[in-house]
């Protein structure tokens, strides 16, 4: 019953503020070699308030953090004196420093045995994520089937687009999907909002109430997650 699984990212199969922290520093060293006014007129402490800046300018990009990420480096760099032509150059330049060094992660326990099981025991597995994690750059290629992100569907999850189209792509019909993510909103919510089977991941023990199919504090019980989920999906189509 049960063909096809899906994954949330940043924070389910990793955790992403370490990610971004280091990214950053990596990008402000190449910065200070390479650009070194923007060094001179901005710190770490000054990114939230660029990216608040781009954003009352720039709303239709809420959605990607790419295209958030691309403005704050040209804001910041125009605003350090660089002229359009050295502008252009340095922003793509620094963002793909950004983008390599963002793409280096470090697994949550169980995280890797788990996607191999579920690999190995035949599901189409698929990412979809609101972040710019690669699943390829991220070494994810030989478990994942494809990849869905807010960046290229133009929606963030809970939207019930990215879902949709993950949905198209793989020609199933909801209740053959289950949806697994750390987010009660964007993945709980938007998974059930579309008909599919939802797993949360609550690492941290939180004591919410999200109303996901399943639930789990560790990432070793997803597999016996899916198979309750699988029997449960059987009975229903019994009944």
């Amino acid at each position: 019953m049960i063909k096809c699984i899906t994954f949330d990212l940043d924070d389910t199969l990793w955790a992403v503020n370490p990610v971004v922290d280091q990214a950053n520093h990596t990008l402000l060293e190449w910065l200070q070699q390479n650009a070194a006014a923007f060094t001179q007129t901005h710190s770490l402490s000054d990114f939230p308030r660029l990216r608040r800046e781009v954003l009352e300018r720039h709303p239709e990009i809420a959605h990607s953090v790419t295209q958030i990420r691309l403005k704050m480096l040209e804001h910041g760099l125009r605003l350090a004196g660089y002229a359009e032509e050295e502008t252009e150059t340095l922003t793509l330049q620094a963002f793909e420093v950004f983008y390599e060094a963002r793409q280096q992660v470090t697994f949550f326990e169980h995280a890797l045995v788990m996607l191999k099981d579920l690999h190995q025991s035949g599901y189409t597995l698929g990412a979809l994520s609101n972040g710019n994690a690669n699943i390829h750059k991220v070494g994810l290629s030989d478990l994942f089937d494809f990849q869905f992100s807010a960046d290229q569907v133009g929606q963030e999850k809970p939207h019930p687009l990215m879902f949709e189209q993950m949905l198209h792509h793989v020609s199933l019909r909801p209740e053959q999907v289950i949806h697994i993510g750390d987010n009660p909103a964007h993945d709980i919510e938007g998974a059930n909002n579309v008909g599919l089977w939802s797993i949360w991941v609550n690492l941290d023990g939180k004591s919410d109430h999200v109303p996901a199919t399943r639930t789990v504090t560790c990432l070793s019980d997803i597999p016996a997650a899916v198979a309750e989920i699988e029997a449960l999906a059987k009975t229903r189509v019994t009944i």
